[in-house]
């Protein structure tokens, strides 16, 4: 299957937290950065998720915020430490290539406002701040 999200991680499921509808998953990076995915519990069933799981994460680029200074304070779970490899504009967008510490790569699609802004280029350290209900999984 052929799909439009740019975004796709690998990871093992390191803990799940049921709830009545919703559950949470967290996921270990193989850097040993971790996501959190806010899904159903009928996903976490259909896709036989338990702890030590093999999963595929996704996230859409336009789902991804970047920050260049502190986050603290924030309810976003999902806080990936990177540097932007490479910056590309055009009239009203960026997208961002960010090389996420210990392994892996998240493409975050922004106004070319912020990129300037934040002034990033290649080098530039970031903070890839994505919602815990913005992250998919799908069973690997």
């Amino acid at each position: 299957m052929s799909l439009s999200i740019r975004n796709k991680l690998t990871g093992t499921v390191s803990e799940i937290t049921r709830g009545a509808v919703m559950s949470t998953v967290l996921i270990t990076l193989p850097g040993g950065q971790s996501l959190t995915a806010a899904v159903t519990l009928d996903a976490v069933d259909d896709l036989g998720l338990k702890e030590g799981s093999g999963v595929d994460v996704l996230i859409k680029s336009t789902e991804i915020s970047l920050a260049t200074g502190s986050v603290d304070g924030l309810s976003i779970r999902n806080q990936l430490r990177g540097t932007v490899s490479g910056i590309e504009t055009g009239g009203a967008m960026a997208v961002a290539h960010v090389t996420l510490e210990q392994g892996g790569e998240l493409t975050a699609a922004i106004t070319l406002a912020a990129a300037t802004e934040l002034g990033l280029s290649a080098g530039t350290a970031v903070t890839a701040l994505v919602k815990s209900t913005e992250v998919a999984v799908a069973a690997a």
